[in-house]
């Protein structure tokens, strides 16, 4: 088990090198001037050609392209990741403050996906063929059809819209005021829920409870709907092992058949499908947070890409791909704790 994980972070580096290396490519296609907008926080220096030039000798950005990605690469490592104009501050900055409101969205999206999508997948493979199994498969295929897009703003128009429930943003105005400027609200994980509950402020829960259940549901629904298809046809195959005949035939109970053998072997493809959908999660909150204007990392990449703010959506681009990659490594490592053959190869 251990060499199995040595082996996985052994190869990490050369993976994370090689998603820089591809970005950078990407970032070189553009112009020295433009590649210098990423860095310089006042505009007027790009209307001045002397002064554009020494700063584009100071970021190397007019360097041959193996020099200029060993200059690039340095910077990353000093978290140096350029000017986000959209945000007004540094790239990296940027990132660390709009963070915690998508990790708020995300992992409390997480929760539904697995513990719902995996439960009515078996659910739904016991009951093969049945009206269970017929609704459950209908309900996902719908899930599974909306985009993003559609289904969002389905629920912000039923539930903000028309009932006024659900309201979009982060928090109300007047909770704002108290989070972000009253010195009696301490930030302790920067999750507002979690914050609001240590500092006992319900009120200030309730209402950042009642802005984040629409994005959630957004979020959640249509990844738990392919979940669930994945759950279920791995579950039915499974099911048709002869280990499950046997074990049957020797009068094991239900029960045990389905939830101690068959479930834990059937979860291996979905552990893949599963670790993948909650890394894609942060590509799907930019759709379900600018749908919903919740301020989190998602809004400000898409804002970014519509200013053509360089810097903004590269960072983003690359946090997205350092999360999947860790991601990735998360996933190998969880097959050799389901499956012990897998420590072998």
């Amino acid at each position: 088990m251990l060499s199995y994980i040595i082996r996985r972070l052994l190869i990490l580096p050369l993976i994370l090198l090689g998603v820089t290396f591809l970005i950078f490519c990407l970032f070189s296609l553009l112009s020295p001037m433009e590649r210098l907008a990423t860095y310089v926080n006042n505009p007027s220096v790009l209307k001045n050609p002397q002064a554009a030039q020494r700063l584009i000798d100071k970021y190397h950005l007019d360097d041959p392209f193996p020099a200029g990605y060993i200059h690039w690469l340095k910077s990353l490592l000093k978290l140096d990741l350029g000017w986000s104009a959209t945000a007004n501050q540094p790239v990296w900055e940027a990132i660390m403050q709009r963070l915690p409101a998508t990790m708020e969205l995300v992992l409390y999206s997480i929760i539904p996906v697995i513990l719902v999508g995996i439960w009515l997948g078996v659910i739904s493979a016991v009951h093969h063929n049945d009206l269970l199994d017929q609704t459950i498969r209908v309900t996902a295929i719908i899930g599974w059809s909306l985009p993003t897009f559609i289904f969002g703003l389905l629920i912000l128009f039923i539930f903000y819209g028309i009932l006024g429930w659900l309201p979009p943003g982060r928090l109300s105005t007047w909770a704002q005021y108290i989070v972000y400027t009253s010195e009696s609200f301490k930030h302790f994980t920067h999750f507002i829920t979690i914050d609001a509950l240590l500092n006992g402020r319900l009120d200030i829960f309730w209402d950042a409870l009642k802005h984040l259940i629409a994005p959630i549901i957004t979020l959640s629904y249509i990844s738990w709907a392919y979940l669930l298809r994945i759950t279920r046809s791995s579950m039915l195959e499974t099911l048709r092992k002869d280990y499950i005949r046997t074990a049957r035939a020797k009068g094991v109970d239900e029960k045990t058949v389905i939830y101690q053998h068959a479930r834990k072997n059937a979860l291996i493809p979905v552990v893949t499908v599963a670790g993948m959908m909650i890394i894609g999660m942060l590509g799907g909150v930019v759709i379900t947070e600018t749908v919903f204007t919740y301020p989190g990392l998602g809004f400000w990449a898409a804002s970014s890409a519509q200013q053509l703010d360089y810097g903004s959506v590269i960072g983003f681009a690359l946090l997205f791909a350092f999360i999947m990659v860790i991601g990735n490594l998360i996933v190998d490592i969880s097959y050799a704790l389901i499956d012990p053959r897998v420590r072998l190869e």
